[in-house]
């Protein structure tokens, strides 16, 4: 995927593929959201050099790392991979998008979420899937919105600030 703007105003932000010159900015969005929520369980921030270590490995897998961008800046960021480790799962996918502070509430999300769902569906993905903190309504409540359907919840899944968080998961059949 080259490039789309969300809504096609040459003003509006750009979906594109990410690189590992965007690997900085991620981690500027990123690294807060790890370092201060339990959104994420992963336990310590990520370095350029990991996230563009990620970027190369998801796109040499076929799957996706878009960002969203804005007069040279990125907003947001999403990627998907396979769910599960093993052949059998290669069409069964785990997606994560977030935002920078002052980009949320923008469609930005919405936007991504939607190129990541083409780009697994060309790519013969099947089902999508989010993994949601339990205690993130506002996710919850996005992902429902985009007609994904609460499949399970994981008691103490995650432990992260001293306390174990439930893990929700919703799912969208692409098919």
């Amino acid at each position: 995927m080259g490039g789309a703007r969300t809504d096609g105003d040459p003003a509006a932000p750009l979906i594109r593929d990410a690189s590992a010159r965007d690997a900085a900015d991620i981690a500027a969005i990123w690294n807060p959201i790890i370092r201060d929520t339990a959104i994420t369980f992963w336990p310590t921030e990520r370095t350029g050099a990991e996230i563009a270590a990620m970027i190369a490995g998801r796109q040499g897998d076929g799957h996706a790392f878009m960002v969203a961008e804005a007069d040279g800046r990125v907003l947001a960021f999403g990627t998907y991979a396979q769910f599960r480790g093993g052949a059998g799962y290669a069409r069964c996918l785990e997606h994560s998008i977030h935002a920078a502070p002052a980009a949320r509430g923008r469609g930005l999300g919405r936007a991504l979420l939607g190129a990541l769902e083409r780009h697994a569906r060309g790519a013969g993905g099947r089902i999508m899937i989010g993994a949601i903190t339990a205690s993130n309504a506002d996710s919850i409540a996005f992902h429902d919105r985009l007609g994904y359907r609460t499949w399970g919840r994981i008691p103490c899944a995650g432990w992260k600030f001293g306390r174990f968080h439930d893990l929700v998961l919703m799912g969208k059949d692409l098919g």
